[in-house]
């Protein structure tokens, strides 16, 4: 046997070899591999998108933090109160369907912006609203733009992700909610501590105008993933509600639509309701309202950030009933709070808004998998939004509720919404690791 050594150069190339592979896999797992993996065009459309639903989450938010002010100036009951969220996310339905085939028609980004616009421009005109019914229909408009925004992001994103690092990837776009949540409860408390509450739950309002800002970037700045547009372009039935309703997409379009109306049914309930519970049966002020609401947002901050993670370890599927039923359980222990307990319920408001929100995180890249590329827009605008005009009824309900039971005895009923999520998922498939064109 021979024992004469290698040559050395080519000793070296095996030891550059293995350690090139050894650096490619570190940046691979690394923490920001995801962010990495985008690519330049790919970094722009992740801001894009994050700007975009960080923002819609501040406009949505400006309601449910002035929801006090309002019932007082115009003299709403509960269920008047409650109806407010119910027409934005009914006629967000509306919108996202809408946006969904815009996206799979015109492109990515240019119905992003559309969407944008749209919901900037109403939540601004709901701070002239000159009563109850003139601000029911502006907010409703609002919707529309508010529907769309979050599927057509996810899709745009998702189409420049890889498949190994789509659920954090998506799960961190989702963070951007948490973003706006925390920006509108900063500006919440700032302008009620400053202004009359008649006056400052018109200036929430005309914050959002802040949205033309990034539409103004984006115009120049963010483009779809050429591989999308190439196979969008050459189908024949792109944009098509027809197609998501044949015998091959019809199994995944029921399952899907009741999965987001599950989840979404039981998160605004919650989104709606919370602050209202803490001022009226919490007796808590507007600082201490916005003291409470930071511990609910950086459980959720951080809840999305994590189920980002675990939808790429354990699974989209996994993740999803996990996180249903660690919801439900925060919602019951968060309702039934003793009088006086306050301590408490500010700890429970952490992995409250952690649950709550780590189930969102598998969502925009779950959908993007279950539908192919020329009506992925159609078929996860429509599913989503129709979760969100089902579970509507949530809020609402929650509101008729409140006039008998109290707001945190009716809170509960959002829990309802998170086991439907849970059996939604015995009828659709695992999709970890699909690529997308």
């Amino acid at each position: 046997m021979s024992t004469t050594p290698p040559p050395k150069a080519l000793t070296d190339a095996h030891s550059t070899a293995d350690e090139r592979t050894a650096d490619e896999r570190a940046a691979d797992d690394g923490a920001f591999a995801w962010l990495r993996a985008l690519g330049p065009r790919g970094r722009r459309a992740f801001a894009g998108a994050f700007g975009g639903y960080a923002l819609d989450s501040y406009d949505y938010f400006t309601l449910p933090l002035s929801m006090v002010a309002l019932a007082a100036y115009f003299g709403l009951d509960s269920g008047q109160t409650g109806l407010f969220t119910t027409v934005t996310l009914v006629v967000s339905a509306v919108g996202g369907a809408l946006a969904g085939v815009l996206a799979d028609r015109i492109g990515r980004v240019r119905a992003l912006m559309i969407t944008v616009v749209t919901y900037a421009v109403f939540t601004v005109a709901c701070g002239f609203a000159p009563n109850y019914e003139t601000l029911l229909v502006f907010r409703a408009l609002q919707g529309l733009g508010f529907g769309g925004e979050w599927a057509v992001g996810a899709i745009l994103v998702a189409e420049y992700a890889s498949a190994k690092h789509r659920g954090r990837t998506l799960g961190a776009i989702q963070s951007s909610w948490a973003v706006g949540w925390a920006l509108a409860a900063i500006m919440y408390t700032l302008v009620f501590s400053l202004a009359d509450d008649d006056l400052a739950w018109r200036v929430m309002f005309w914050t959002g105008a802040l949205p033309a800002l990034l539409v103004i970037w984006m115009r120049r700045r963010v483009h779809d993933a050429p591989e999308a547009v190439a196979v969008r372009e050459q189908s024949p039935r792109k944009g098509s509600f027809t197609a998501i309703f044949k015998p091959g997409l019809l199994r995944t379009t029921v399952f899907a639509g009741l999965l987001s109306t599950g989840v979404q049914g039981g998160y605004y309930t919650l989104a709606t309701w919370v602050p209202t519970y803490l001022k009226t049966e919490r007796d808590l002020s507007v600082v201490g309202t916005g003291g409470y609401l930071t511990f609910l947002i950086s459980g959720a901050f951080i809840g999305y950030l994590t189920g980002g993670y675990l939808t790429d370890r354990l699974g989209r599927r996994r993740n999803i009933w996990l996180f249903a039923l660690l919801s439900a359980v925060c919602i019951l222990a968060y309702a039934n709070i003793p009088d006086g307990a306050n301590t408490l319920l500010l700890v429970l408001g952490f992995p409250l808004g952690f649950c709550m929100s780590a189930i969102f995180s598998g969502f925009g890249s779950y959908l993007s998998e279950l539908y192919p590329t020329a009506v992925r827009g159609t078929g996860q605008g429509f599913t989503y939004n129709t979760g969100r005009a089902v579970g509507a009824v949530f809020p609402t309900t929650v509101g008729f509720l409140a006039d008998s039971w109290g707001v945190g005895g009716a809170l509960v009923f959002g829990a309802i919404g998170y086991g439907i999520a849970a059996l939604a998922l015995l009828g659709l498939p695992e999709t970890r690791g699909k690529e997308l064109a």
